[in-house]
């Protein structure tokens, strides 16, 4: 049997245990991200996040975070976001593609099954590496249903009410699990949300730092202003 070292090298070879040790690696690489939040309320989803420069020298305006993919569908990442770009950029072409050849808006599970699909490749051909970044991706479909999902390195997807990727995961799920509720107006899930996430960071949440985006029947995709974050959640 190979030692153990032996398995970490590619993203094509399980270990005797059955784990592919790039995939774990990648999910790491997501863990060290910043926290974001995803939640379904009764017209739409809303995501938030925390944007904090790592340096006082850095412009936090060119944090990009949130990405809008087609006018009904937007997305938050966590973990490598030059990986996440790339998937972006991807799933707008595929959005943009399903307009030309069908007239009409791609749905969101299956624009998430096709990324989902070149998410898994990385993880059986040899020369590549399992994407570093996780996805919350919401959107509304074409009932006007509200859906949020997540991607997993591993090309994993899961359908949530209300979700939570980056390092604070485990500490917002607390919050998500206990109180979250379906039939949710904006202002409670942007208050949940704004709680989950204050409880990832200990309390070092702030209206400035936060990039808050919202997916609804009726406006679509949008980013709110930092007046209309502050309109939402708590200043202190």
């Amino acid at each position: 049997m190979q030692p153990a070292h032996m398995y970490d090298s590619t993203a094509t070879m399980f270990s005797p245990d059955g784990r592919i040790y790039q995939v774990e690696y990648a999910r790491e690489a997501v863990k060290r991200g910043s926290t974001a939040l995803g939640l379904q309320f009764k017209d739409g989803v809303i995501l938030m996040l925390d944007r904090r420069a790592t340096s006082a020298m850095v412009e936090p305006r060119s944090i990009e975070k949130l990405f809008k993919i087609d006018s009904h569908i937007g997305c938050a990442t966590s973990g490598l976001i030059a990986d996440a770009r790339v998937l972006v950029s991807k799933a707008r072409v595929d959005a943009q593609t399903n307009r030309t050849q069908y007239g009409e808006p791609v749905g969101v599970a299956f624009l998430v099954k096709e990324l989902s699909d070149l998410l898994q490749s990385y993880t059986q051909n040899g020369g590549v590496r399992p994407f570093g970044c996780a996805l919350l991706i919401a959107g509304v479909d074409s009932s006007g249903h509200p859906r949020l999902f997540e991607t997993d390195p591993s090309g994993a997807v899961v359908a949530y009410k209300a979700s939570a990727i980056g390092a604070g995961r485990s500490a917002s799920f607390e919050v998500l699990e206990a109180e979250y509720r379906e039939g949710l107006d904006l202002r409670a899930a942007a208050a949940l949300a704004w709680k989950a996430l204050n409880r990832a960071l200990e309390g070092g949440a702030k209206p400035e730092s936060l990039d808050v985006a919202v997916v609804d029947r009726t406006s679509g995709y949008r980013r709110l202003t930092l007046d209309e974050v502050r309109a939402l959640v708590p200043s202190s």
